[in-house]
């Protein structure tokens, strides 16, 4: 006979595994969300209390407390006078709204496009004699994110190259006129309308000044406050918008017009120094007009209103200095020099300016999550990842400059960013090429193209310059933007992308 066993105690059901019935994405929206509130929810017990407290309270008990408080006509003046005075202080002490009302783009004829074939056509036969430089151009071109459609200077298409003078000052005119022209075409302003005329391009300074040619060409007013900034690199666009800010702020109900561009001709290395031939296969043709105002009638058909702009400069430390600089080499040739150092420099930039743009934007729940690191950090353990704020909360659009394949990546991965985020970045690397300070632009009129620009939106900016420095601006949009209202260089071509641009191989 078998012998029954004696039963055995069952094992205690498993503990849940939280990690998967919780939703930690929403956990985090809902820390995100109490501390962004804070003070919003701190009032409401405050509010309900003195709610209950009114609601007990007779209409003939609130009489004899105003009568108890026996207020004379000399409190009542005195109130009157504080209140008006306290308004108009704050009215005139805050600084002045700034709008950007409309800005336009040059796009290069047909005839100046520089396909891939072609430039490589020319490599080989101007450079024929050194085989290792012909290699090093095509391979960067290969990696370098530029498509088939970038457009350079006449003189670049000649071969060998003819850069002269003269036919800068022809690219000069050819290119500001364009975008000047297309500005008062696209806002209906007119030429003595411009209180301020603000133009950068940092490689070509002739006298007289290319602001000078603006100013005869357009018959401007003789009392105009005209500014021609050069050698300030591809951040240059956001110095000028920083420039006609603190303008604007003196000078009531006036406009600015700033101009963005590079010129080219006189720039074209014909050495084979590699860290001079990098600018060959990435810099082209381009140049925006954007005209900022601060008069009230402009407040409702403006695009944009300027919200910050933060500029870091790292001049003072000697590598920053050099890294990006015009130079000659052993045999004479002069061309723009990159350091193999770049982007370590510009990271370094990078990290100064977010600094102090942080405080400036994100909300309170990452502040406090990076003033945390940074503390634990300090005083728990050094090791520590330190936290990097999350800047997709503060901002809904990002326009990197298109300084190269390579920016545009570390900053990807350094913010954190997604594929659509550097879209434009990429797209217009991909269409126009680095158009240097104008890029931005380029870049922003791609989101606006693509009918991604809402009203209450905003536009994260940020550029790199020679010194060394990196710049932003940020931009709160006005009005929601349509996409068949925009007429610009993306006009024929902006259903034409995304494109897929292929990985780098190394």
């Amino acid at each position: 006979m078998q012998l029954p066993f004696p039963s055995l105690p069952m094992a205690p059901p498993p503990l849940p595994d939280f990690l998967q019935s919780i939703n930690l994405k929403h956990v985090k929206l809902g820390y995100q969300y109490l501390v962004n509130n804070f003070i919003i929810f701190s009032l409401i017990p405050i509010i309900i209390s003195l709610s209950i407290k009114s609601m007990h309270t007779t209409p003939e008990q609130l009489f004899q407390l105003y009568n108890s408080m026996q207020f004379t006509s000399i409190h009542y003046t005195f109130s009157l006078f504080l209140i008006i005075y306290t308004s108009t202080l704050f009215l005139f002490s805050r600084p002045r709204p700034i709008y950007l009302v409309d800005y336009a783009l040059f796009k290069p004829p047909p005839s100046c496009r520089i396909p891939f074939a072609g430039f490589t056509e020319h490599a080989n036969l101007i450079l024929h004699e050194h085989p290792k430089s012909i290699n090093f151009i095509v391979k960067i071109f290969q990696r370098s994110g530029l498509g088939e459609e970038t457009c350079a200077p006449p003189a670049m298409h000649c071969i060998p190259p003819t850069p002269n003078w003269k036919l800068a000052r022809e690219e000069a005119e050819l290119v500001i006129f364009s975008a000047m022209d297309a500005l008062f075409l696209k806002t209906g302003l007119k030429p003595s309308d411009i209180d301020i005329f603000i133009l950068n391009c940092s490689l070509f300074s002739p006298t007289p000044s290319l602001t000078a040619m603006v100013i005869n060409k357009y018959k401007l007013r003789s009392n105009i406050k005209s500014f021609n900034l050069s050698g300030m690199g591809c951040s240059a666009s956001l110095i000028s918008i920083d420039l006609a800010k603190d303008l604007l702020q003196q000078y009531p109900n006036s406009n600015a017009v700033v101009l963005s561009t590079e010129i080219l001709t006189l720039n074209s290395y014909t050495g084979t120094e590699r860290a001079m031939l990098l600018p060959n296969c990435l810099f082209r043709m381009g140049a925006a007009a954007i005209l900022l105002s601060n008069r009230w009638v402009d407040r409702r058909r403006a695009k944009y209103r300027l919200v910050h702009v933060v500029r870091t400069h790292n001049g003072a430390d000697d590598k920053s200095y050099r890294c990006v600089s015009q130079e000659a080499d052993s045999e004479g040739k002069v061309g723009i020099k990159l350091n193999i150092d770049l982007m370590a420099i510009a990271g370094k930039a990078l990290k100064s300016n977010i600094t102090t743009v942080g405080p400036l934007v994100l909300p309170a729940s990452e502040q406090i999550l990076f003033a945390l690191s940074l503390i634990g950090r300090k005083f728990i353990n050094s090791k520590w990842k330190p936290y990097i704020p999350d800047f997709k909360q503060a901002f809904d659009h990002f326009c990197i400059h298109a300084g190269g394949r390579a920016v545009i990546d570390e900053l990807q991965k350094s913010l954190d960013l997604s594929e659509e985020q550097v879209e434009a970045s990429r797209m217009t690397l991909h269409r126009f090429g680095n158009t240097s300070s104008s890029s931005l632009w380029y870049e922003l009129n791609y989101i606006e193209s693509k009918g991604r620009m809402k009203r209450g939106d905003r536009v994260w900016q940020i550029a790199f310059g020679s010194g060394f420095k990196c710049n932003s601006g940020v931009w709160k949009c006005n009005r929601t933007i349509k996409a068949a209202a925009e007429v610009g260089p993306w006009a024929d071509c902006i259903h034409k992308y995304p494109v897929h641009i292929t990985e780098v191989v190394k």
